[in-house]
């Protein structure tokens, strides 16, 4: 009998399934989008009916569409959007708000307060991570600080608290269990990442009763089973992980310094630091990459703020494109960017910058400056920013990244792909799967139930992607990132001018 299995891809704007066959091939695949709340300026939920309805219903549609039997499917694999907060009634499943998505920024004030009061170094030293608003702890006190009643209730084991990937367990097992991955928790601000468990301190800084938290468990292993009403069969759930855990994972990136960058609408580089949490001196965030067989492994992580929305503004905002993929061509009709250096600091910069006044800035027009220097420059803007953090993770992290694995939608323009080789210095491997953090999690999945019987396994199963080598001159690579890094000082603290 052949070997399914099914992951689920809980995103911000849409939910996602797939089923996957044991050799690592996609057989079918079902999406829908869902709503965007945004209650006030700052803010964004999302309904967690609507997350669960939705979910399941991609779920059904997937299996509809690939023929397959209920009971084919050997596991079922979860991977979801990161750090989005739900709160729920333990006994009946009924939310009692809505999620409190990760973009939200309703906690900011809150943070500014912990960090005035001296407790950032501690939670960095604790969970990894800085006081920010784009984590659930302070998600999590919001909530509980509104709702009246709901820490009392919280008290008494009534309530639940959970990252999406609890909710969606908890759905789908028919409430028997409240549980998540190392990786979700990492992710929460409220988990020591080196004792591997809540953190009572910070739980009583923010008042948060431990109570109503998931157990954390591997993220291979099986967490239970689908309630039989739901898909048909009474299939274990297996594997969880966060979304960019996930996609690192089903990169492969199993070894340490192996590195994979997702290309979106930003872009998220992470590291393989083993099984050594590394302090970051860039401000990058340390997290639990995933916990299999008995041992968790770390990973640094860096965001960069804007990528692919610096080609999107091209297309929406300055109106000199009609659909991204022109940006290919255009780069092309030019011999180099002309001197132009785009800047995309629209919503400040990230590492290793770290400068929240700095404004996107197009610097070095001249009179023959055309649309297709502008749209190469937003290119290489995305390649340079990664290269920057990608030297913080090898200074950071004390190794080296031999190659920088490829994914995401912005992959399939072959001009960024070589010269973000050619800025790196080094190869880069565009993923074969598009679907990455989908093949994770179905990857997690399949190794807890004896799908794949081990990482060599794994690696056998995945199909080789396009190799980009490096081809400019180390001498222009140089002067290229001297110039871009001169268009970055430009940028930097214009609102506080």
């Amino acid at each position: 009998m052949p070997s399914y299995v099914l992951a689920l891809d809980q995103g911000t704007t849409s939910s996602r399934a797939i089923v996957w066959n044991d050799q690592g091939e996609i057989v079918s695949s079902a999406a829908l989008e869902f709503a965007q709340h945004y209650p006030s300026p700052g803010w964004v939920e999302h309904d967690p009916e609507e997350i669960w309805t939705s979910q399941l219903g991609t779920a059904k549609a997937a299996l509809r569409q690939a023929r397959v039997e209920p009971r084919e499917v050997r596991a079922i694999g979860i991977t979801n959007q990161r750090e989005t907060t739900v709160v729920w009634e333990k006994g009946t499943g009924r939310p009692l708000a809505n999620a409190i998505v990760w973009q939200c920024r309703r906690s900011a004030e809150m943070c500014e307060v912990l960090k005035r009061e001296g407790h950032e170094p501690f939670f960095r030293e604790r969970t990894g991570l800085p006081v920010d608003a784009y984590f659930s702890g302070t998600k999590a006190r919001w909530l509980l600080d509104e709702i009246p009643g709901l820490r009392t209730r919280a008290r008494k084991g009534e309530v639940l608290l959970g990252t999406v990937d609890s909710w969606l367990l908890y759905r789908l097992t028919g409430g028997r269990v409240h549980a998540t991955d190392y990786s979700n928790a990492s992710r929460t601000l409220l988990y020591n990442i080196h004792r591997l468990d809540w953190d009572d301190e910070i739980l009583d800084l923010l008042d948060v009763p431990r109570a109503m938290l998931p157990e954390v468990r591997p993220s291979s292993g099986v967490f239970g089973e689908a309630d039989p009403s739901l898909l048909g069969a009474a299939i274990p759930i297996a594997g969880i992980a966060g979304d960019q855990q996930a996609a690192l994972f089903g990169q492969t990136c199993f070894e340490t310094g192996s590195a994979k960058n997702t290309y979106g609408t930003g872009c998220f580089v992470l590291v393989n630091t083993g099984e050594e949490a590394r302090r970051s001196a860039s401000g990058l965030l340390t997290t639990i990459a995933w916990g299999i067989d008995g041992k968790v492994e770390y990973a640094l992580e860096g965001s960069v703020f804007i990528a692919g929305a610096a080609v999107q503004w091209l297309r929406d905002g300055l109106g000199i494109i009609r659909e991204a993929a022109e940006t290919e061509a255009l780069a092309r009709e030019v011999k180099d960017n002309g001197g132009v250096y785009f800047v995309p600091a629209f919503v400040g910069l990230g590492a290793p910058t770290w400068d929240p006044y700095a404004r996107g800035t197009i610097i070095g027009l001249t009179r023959g400056t055309t649309r297709a220097h502008v749209a190469r420059a937003a290119l290489e803007s995305i390649a340079y920013q990664t290269r920057d953090v990608v030297e913080c993770m090898e200074r950071d992290a004390g190794v080296s990244v031999p190659a920088l694995r490829a994914d995401g939608g912005a992959t399939a323009n072959e001009f960024l792909m070589q010269f973000q080789a050619d800025v790196l210095g080094r190869p880069v491997l565009r993923a074969a799967v598009a679907e990455t953090t989908a093949l994770g999690a179905a990857f997690l999945a399949g190794l807890a139930t004896g799908v794949w019987r081990g990482r060599d396994d794994l690696l056998r199963h995945i199909r080789t992607g396009d190799r980009f080598e490096p081809a400019m001159d180390p001498e222009e690579r140089e002067r290229l990132v001297a110039r871009w890094r001169r268009a970055v000082e430009r940028a930097s603290g214009w609102e506080i001018a």
